[in-house]
């Protein structure tokens, strides 16, 4: 999707949405000085045009008692097994992400778990025998921030 396709209003639409994605449309409506049926239409185009991925309620992993976070990097044994391997990894509901990526692992995926015991067992009864030559974990003390990407007018 071009970013030449929004215009002012949109990329305010969307730092607004990005900072609060449940601020309300009149609201929003009045910080921009036009109608709510005006930004309920924008925000219709920018669905339509893909801008908007979807909505969540983002849940905190530790209040429901998943205290572990971890990311496994696979090497895989043959590259043309990364279809069947995904489809695998999309079966566990602990792992979270997944990316194809370039560098040291061929896929790298981000895993929450109860605690290092739970982890363990999800790497031995979910993950070592899937098609990979090897995997290799790190495991994250803290979030120490995560946010949106910067919604940046282009001139």
């Amino acid at each position: 999707m071009a970013s030449s396709q929004l215009d002012s209003l949109d990329y305010k639409i969307l730092r607004m949405l990005s900072a609060n994605a449940r601020k309300p449309f009149l609201e929003i409506a009045r910080e921009c000085n036009v109608s709510g049926a005006a930004i309920h239409q924008r925000i219709q185009k920018l669905t339509s045009m893909g801008v908007f991925l979807g909505s969540e309620s983002l849940i905190s992993p530790s209040t429901v008692g998943y205290d572990t976070c971890a990311y496994i990097g696979f090497y895989l044994n043959d590259p043309s097994q990364f279809d069947s391997l995904v489809a695998r990894l999309q079966e566990i509901p602990e792992i979270v992400e997944c990316h194809f990526t370039t560098g040291k692992y061929d896929i790298f995926v981000k895993v929450y778990a109860k605690n290092n015991d739970h982890l363990l067992h999800i790497i031995h009864t979910k993950l070592q025998n899937l098609a990979a030559t090897r995997t290799e974990t790190l495991i994250s003390f803290k979030e120490v921030f995560k946010r949106q990407i910067p919604i940046i007018e282009e001139d």
